[in-house]
Formats: C-alpha cells, structure tokens, sequence
C-alpha cells in the first residue's frame, strides 16, 4: 500500500472546528490519503480556509490548505472519503447523505453510535464488527457506507479492556475519568470555570462510556451486534489539563489473575489484524508504565505517536480485583487520528478503493 502511485482523494466536513483542524493536519501529509476538499458551516464556506478557520494547534496550518476554498457540506465534494467533524445534529442529518451517494463517511461524531446498523470501530478491538456493513446496506441501500469511532474516553479504556476480557472475562468495571478541556471543543470552558477547579459532570460522557464499551467489547452473531454483558459504573470530570484524558478503572474479573498476568496480558497485546503497512497503527497499542507514578497525561499522552494508551498503576483492588490507570490522548487516538486508522483498515480491507 505504501508503494500507491495514485492516494485516494478524501475531504473533511467540519474543517474549521477543533477535531476538522486536527484531521487537516493529519491528511495534510498522509502517505495514503490526498486531501482534496475542506467543508464548513455557511458561516466559513466559500472563503480561503486560512481565513475561514481560526487555527490554534500548536504546529503550522499546512501550507497545502491554505488557499482551499472552503465548500458547502454538501454531496458533490471530489472525494472517495469523508471525514466527519460536524457538530451532531449536523452529523445526524448530512452523514447519511453522503453514504447514500455514495461516500464513505469515517464519522467522528456520536451522531449515530447507537445505530445497530452502524459500526463503531477501534481497529485493534473489534475490526470483525465492519461486517455489520452488509446489514446497513441492506437496510439503508446506500451506495456508500457510514462507520464511526467511538468517544475519546471510552477509548481510552476499552483498548485495555479488551485483553482482560479476552483472558479473564469481565464481570464488573467502575471506571471515573479525569478529561481535557480539549474534550470540549474550541474555546472549550471559559478560564474562571475551570482554572484550580474539577467539574464532575460533563452531559452524555457517562453515558457514551457504558453503551459504547459493551458494544465495542461485543460480538457479532450472524449479521448482529450483541453487546458485551459485564457491567459498567461510569463517573467523568472535567480537569484542568490541555490534552490527554485519565481514566481510573476498577475490574471483577471472572476468572481471576495476578497482578504480573495482568501486566503481562497488556504488554503482549497486538492487534489480530495487524498490518505493518498500516500507516497510523501501532505495534503495540497498549505501554505499560512500571513507575508509581505513571501515566500522566503531559508525559505519556504522546506515547507511539498518540495512539498508545499508557496503562499503569496494575495492583490488586480489595473491592473488586484489580485496578489501574489508563492515559489517552483524546484528540488523536480518541478523534481524528483514529478515525484516520478505520478509513486506512477500510483500504486494506478492500472496503474502498
């Protein structure tokens, strides 16, 4: 795939939001994909995009967008793939769209995470649920194809999960998160709000993370999705950090394990469908940090490039069975850069071409 003489031409709805920039930086570049058109709300469309978007990553705008004209989001974009960045009830009304004439559509957004007719997809997690595919073309007949990446927090512990559960079983699972104020888009809470402050509600985070992880951890009968069965205790708060959420996770496991197979299950995991030639995957999706005081979300939100999750802290739990902490970085591997890896998995998969 790395040797393609033509890239596939993809565009970005939502192009000028918070998740729309970091998907233009990550396909500015990219060694697959050729970034062909950037989409906005009325507000930003028909004007350059260095003037319609207000670009606060820390690296450059890409000198390649600059002079694009933002368009309508709107079908008649010149691309094969589109990345959705689109506010939800945006989402909700134009995703389909795009798949019926015949898009695929990498879908940020929780728009239509609940769609038993939608798969919601970490690679490395559950790829077997892209058959679900072939029930949404039966019930929707669209031309194209819709997937969707699940919460930035929920991914940050289903990717551990998913070993232990494999292992273990899971029986229970109490996990309290500690979330960026990236999470919140741009320009997220106001600086009084949060500043020397925790906020212990964030609307819909507790609920995303205990639908989409027993979805995430499901498995597939027949052309159905059945959910996983453990259950799932779910706290958020929102903190003053700039990227990278922390989640605490407390496990009951059904079979029981030491702490070292514990740690060991989680080191050797890799993805059952790793491909070196995948551009955005990691060997290993899952570091384990041996230190007392690791992850922290400044030092290991960028392990393996952001799509790591950094597990540490492994020790027994004297209410369930073991407990630890789990860091993600919400942006990339929670966002754009893992909606980034579905569309590449879709290639390979010779789900698009």
């Amino acid at each position: 795939m790395d040797q393609r003489k033509n890239k596939i031409p993809v565009a970005v709805l939502g192009a000028t939001g918070a998740v729309g920039q970091r998907f233009v930086q990550l396909l500015a570049d990219h060694p697959w994909f050729e970034l062909t058109a950037v989409a906005a709300s009325e507000r930003s469309s028909h004007k350059r995009y260095a003037d319609a978007c207000g670009w606060h990553l820390n690296d450059a705008m890409p000198e390649m967008v600059r002079e694009m004209q933002v368009l309508p989001v709107e079908p008649g974009l010149d691309a094969c793939i589109v990345f959705s960045a689109l506010p939800v009830e945006m989402a909700r009304q134009m995703e389909p769209q795009f798949a019926k004439a015949g898009y695929t559509v990498c879908s940020n957004t929780s728009a239509f995470r609940l769609d038993p007719n939608v798969p919601v997809i970490i690679p490395e997690v559950n790829a077997e649920h892209l058959a679900l595919l072939k029930k949404q073309k039966e019930v929707y007949g669209w031309d194209g194809l819709l997937i969707t990446s699940p919460n930035c927090t929920t991914t940050g512990f289903a990717i551990p999960l998913k070993p232990i559960d494999t292992a273990f079983g899971l029986k229970k699972v109490i996990a309290v998160s500690m979330q960026a104020v990236s999470g919140a888009g741009y320009p997220g809470l106001s600086y009084l709000d949060i500043q020397d402050n925790v906020i212990p509600f964030i609307q819909g985070e507790e609920e995303k993370m205990e639908r989409e992880s027993r979805a995430l951890l499901g498995r597939m009968e027949g052309k159905q999705r059945v959910d996983a069965d453990f259950i799932l205790s779910a706290q958020s708060n929102r903190v003053p950090v700039s990227e990278g959420h922390t989640i605490c996770l407390s496990l009951e496991l059904q079979a029981k394990a030491s702490v070292g197979e514990i740690k060991e299950i989680l080191s050797d995991f890799r993805s059952p469908i790793y491909r070196p030639g995948l551009p955005s995957m990691p060997r290993f999706p899952i570091l384990v940090r041996e230190e007392p005081d690791r992850p922290q979300p400044r030092k290991d939100r960028g392990a393996g490039d952001g799509m790591q999750v950094s597990v540490g802290r492994i020790r027994p739990c004297p209410v369930l069975d073991v407990r630890m902490v789990s860091v993600v970085h919400n942006t990339l591997r929670g966002a754009a850069k893992g909606a980034v890896l579905n569309a590449e998995l879709l290639v390979a998969e010779g789900l698009v071409s």
